[in-house]
């Protein structure tokens, strides 16, 4: 059975951790991460503390996934600290998988925050039997120029501090995938955002449920055959929830990966599928297509599939909780969960 990590309350710490590149730590980039410290304590009242080698920077981080790894292990055994925020992700965080302790992330349930590379420490998490959090990272979220986003905060109170069931999940009004360097002198400036349309019913009818499991697609590919790959069992009875990244990866190339998770078997395991909303909404159509025809391929036609979800690589962005039981209503186009993320402090 998944464990829920505790709810976070004002006053508790939380660690920020670099398990992927550590640009937090590189002298033109250390402002963002101040601004997203200074996020946490001022709009969620936690005390932030930084994991030893978090702000050692890229070159240094890139050469010691050890330390990286130390340092996600560091903060699981530390009682004072509540919560764990990936910096940023990345594209080698696999490198950490030798130094994982699955018995301390056992041991320690907190809650653990991060998309994109970070998929790996999810992984890491489930296999370790904890649910974590899919999304929100300090640099991209926390960080984001002039303030968070409303829908942000709306995303991290209903599911890190509070208990009961989090409810429907309605897509952002409005997102962006805009790219601004991440340079001082952009820190006034907004984002250009854009008017967001409602989720899309790619196919099936009625309602179904399930448990989430999923992640970047790009970053699942690292984790195949390995021992954090999700048991044949655990697919089973599963909402999937997909994500394609920044590099936009080719409509070819998510034909083929979708066509694996059909060999697996996994597509008939599953009960439905989340998709992203693509950044820039590059592929927005061909995507769906490449959907379409491999449920075809493997006679699921019907399967529910709703796209457009801001689960991936736009902003704002919901958070998705491995392990917690999904609702895909077919008749409404509609997405909830009917579950809590986070349990009340023994």
């Amino acid at each position: 059975m998944i464990i829920k990590p505790q709810a976070l309350q004002k006053g508790d710490c939380v660690a920020t951790v670099s398990t992927s590149f550590g640009g937090a730590g590189d002298p033109d980039m250390r402002w963002r991460y101040d601004q997203g410290v200074q996020r946490l304590e001022e709009v969620f009242g936690l005390h932030v503390v930084p994991m030893p080698h978090s702000l050692k920077g890229s070159s240094y981080l890139y050469e010691h996934p050890e330390k990286r790894a130390e340092d996600l292990m560091t903060a699981f055994k530390d009682p004072t600290i509540k919560g764990i925020i990936t910096n940023i992700g990345g594209e080698e965080s696999i490198r950490l998988l030798p130094y994982i302790d699955f018995d301390v992330i056992r041991e320690n349930p907190k809650i653990v925050t991060g998309y994109s590379d970070t998929t790996i420490t999810h992984l890491c998490c489930w296999k370790a039997g904890l649910s974590s959090f899919y999304g929100l990272s300090l640099l991209v979220d926390l960080a984001e120029n002039v303030a968070i986003d409303p829908y942000t905060i709306d995303m991290v109170e209903r599911l890190m501090f509070q208990t009961k069931p989090i409810g429907e999940i309605l897509p952002p009004t409005e997102w962006t995938s805009e790219f601004l360097p991440w340079e001082i002198s952009n820190k006034y400036t907004r984002r250009q955002m854009q008017p967001n349309h409602p989720y899309e019913l790619l196919s099936g009818s009625g309602v179904v449920e399930g448990h989430l499991l999923g992640g970047c697609m790009a970053v699942l590919e690292f984790a195949k055959s390995t021992s954090i790959w999700p048991k044949e069992e655990d697919w089973e009875g599963c909402i999937l929830f997909f994500e394609t990244s920044e590099d936009k990866p080719t409509p070819k190339e998510v034909t083929y990966w979708l066509r694996n998770y059909g060999a697996q078997g996994i597509l008939h395991k599953a009960r439905g599928m989340l998709f992203a909303k693509p950044a820039d909404e590059t592929y927005y159509e061909e995507y769906k297509t490449c959907i379409s025809t491999v449920l075809r391929e493997y006679g699921i036609e019907n399967m529910p599939v709703l796209y457009n979800v801001s689960i991936g690589h736009t902003e704002p962005k919901a958070i998705i909780p491995y392990g917690a039981k999904a609702r895909i209503d077919c008749e409404k186009v509609a997405l909830s969960i009917d579950d809590c993320a986070v349990v009340d402090s023994v």
